[in-house]
């Protein structure tokens, strides 16, 4: 009998190729070109959301078995570490309150306006994108956990990235390093502001633009500006690591190592927006202009020492 070969030849699977080429480029065009295909994404990223998860289930499963058969002397070893770590966290927190209420009464001796606390969600790691090129990663959060996309993402060290898609259990977000990501970052030391870029590795983001008479340092810590109004000011971005100046060109070369454990943490702050101030209605009168009694406050804010009629 003669034996059916395994794969058939003709023009059928020449056609097949044909059809996938030719959808897969229609595909790519609707998307580019028409904003409905974010809605298909994300019900499409809704269906593989399960699946997402049965494949996280393995590794969650290696860690509570390593976990469960460690050994009495590792378990020892991480509970003295463990009550180490409270003891100095326990410490700065003291420091902190202390300056929290320092902090506080300059700003009423200043009157000025009281910072508002940043309300957050927790968020776990579900895949990595396996493209050397690309750094994204998918948490366990999405639309019905209230997040959105452009959403400010931090771990215990420093910022992470922000997300880029939502569907309604699951988000995307393009970490730090990745080399399309770029945010607005302030000198700790000096205020000086800069913009940081990924570089395509973990290790590493650029620091663009800068001149080459910048009082910038290597150890000079860089956190978030506030400008652009999508992160909030004051959370640690990178640390210089090198700063190299070429005679002749009005930019030095910097780059600096991301604060964020980016290839280590699991575990995640997703930030949301402080609610916004609310505004006094008897500052100003029906026609727009400001009243009699707002002016003098305003007036005797500047000026203290003189009396305001």
């Amino acid at each position: 009998m003669p034996i059916k070969p395994l794969f058939s030849h003709g023009p059928l699977p020449g056609y097949r190729l044909f059809f996938c080429v030719l959808a897969a480029s229609a595909l790519m065009f609707v998307d580019q070109h028409f904003t409905r295909m974010e809605q298909v994404r994300a019900q499409m990223t809704t269906v593989v959301a399960p699946i997402q998860w049965v494949v996280s289930v393995p590794s969650d499963l290696l860690n509570w078995g390593s976990l469960a058969l460690s050994d009495q002397q590792a378990l020892v070893d991480e509970n003295r570490r463990l009550r180490e770590q409270i003891l100095t966290l326990s410490h700065r927190g003291q420091r902190l309150a202390n300056l929290t209420a320092e902090n506080s009464e300059l700003r009423e001796l200043l009157r000025a306006a009281k910072r508002r606390d940043i309300p957050y969600i927790t968020a776990e790691l579900l895949s990595l994108d396996n493209d050397p090129f690309s750094h994204q990663m998918v948490i366990n959060r999405g639309h019905r956990n209230g997040t959105y996309v452009g959403q400010p993402v931090i771990d215990a060290s420093g910022l992470v990235g922000q997300i880029t898609a939502v569907s309604a259990y699951s988000s995307r977000v393009l970490l730090l390093a990745d080399a399309s990501h770029a945010l607005p970052v302030q000198l700790n030391r000096n205020g000086l502001r800069f913009i940081v870029q990924g570089a395509g590795r973990y290790s590493s983001v650029n620091v663009m633009h800068v001149p080459d008479t910048a009082d910038i340092r290597e150890g000079d810590l860089l956190t978030t500006s506030g400008l652009a109004g999508r992160f909030p000011p004051g959370y640690p971005v990178a640390r210089v690591t090198e700063v190299f100046h070429d005679p002749g060109q009005p930019f030095a070369r910097v780059t600096a190592e991301p604060m964020a454990q980016l290839q280590r943490s699991r575990h995640f702050l997703l930030l949301f927006p402080p609610p916004r101030a609310e505004v006094d209605e008897h500052a100003w009168d029906e026609t727009l202009n400001i009243s009699a009694e707002a002016l003098r406050s305003s007036l005797q804010l500047a000026s203290p020492d003189q009396e305001v009629p």
